[in-house]
């Protein structure tokens, strides 16, 4: 009982640590698509940096080419969403 608390209380920080990364990151606006396609992704491919929130955005970034072709698509529409909202601005 206790090590399966345990395992939930993790898989739920590592969430809430991808969505906070994902929302973080330059040009990568946050959004339930981007946490549902991402997750598998950074929880893959940047465990090693959690809880650093600064550090998994850099790690998620770096393999952006590893990560899968649903997350890939989901951060490329949302940088252009984020360049487009940038450039209106200026």
């Amino acid at each position: 009982m206790f090590s399966y608390r345990i395992g939930k209380i993790a898989t739920l920080a590592a969430i809430a640590a991808t969505a906070t990364v994902l929302h973080a990151a330059p040009g990568i606006a946050f959004s339930s698509e981007a946490q549902q396609m991402c997750t598998g992704d950074a929880m893959r491919l940047c465990s090693s940096e959690i809880p650093n929130i600064s550090r998994i955005t850099a790690c998620m970034v770096r393999n952006r080419h590893h990560v899968s072709p649903g997350c890939r698509a989901v951060m490329d529409r949302e940088a252009a969403a984020a360049r487009k909202r940038e450039a209106a601005a200026n």
